[in-house]
């Protein structure tokens, strides 16, 4: 079993209430509820049905509320975060493929 020290480490651990994840980011909590409904994030819940959110995601939410604050509607921001990690991953994938 991972050590509390290891998972605080990982990107993908949901360590962050909903609310600080909301303090961290400078957002409201509805901003990150939207995020969720508009398929960006998909916080894990904790036992207690409480989202939980990891830093990977508090980085997407915050490159969302930095284009949402650019004047970038909420829809169009997410969907531009998500193409933009899809290509970061395609270009992860071709470039281990060229050294193999």
């Amino acid at each position: 079993m991972a050590q509390p020290d290891d998972m605080l480490d990982d990107e993908d651990y949901p360590a962050y209430t909903m609310g600080r994840a909301a303090e961290i980011i400078g957002c409201s909590q509805d901003f990150l509820r939207r995020l969720g409904d508009a398929k960006l994030i998909n916080p894990q819940r904790s036992s207690g049905g409480h989202r939980r959110y990891s830093r990977y995601q508090l980085r997407l939410a915050a490159r969302a509320r930095e284009m949402c604050d650019q004047g970038t509607d909420i829809a169009s921001a997410c969907r531009i975060i998500i193409l933009e990690d899809q290509l970061e991953e395609a270009l992860r994938r071709n470039e281990r493929h060229r050294q193999s």
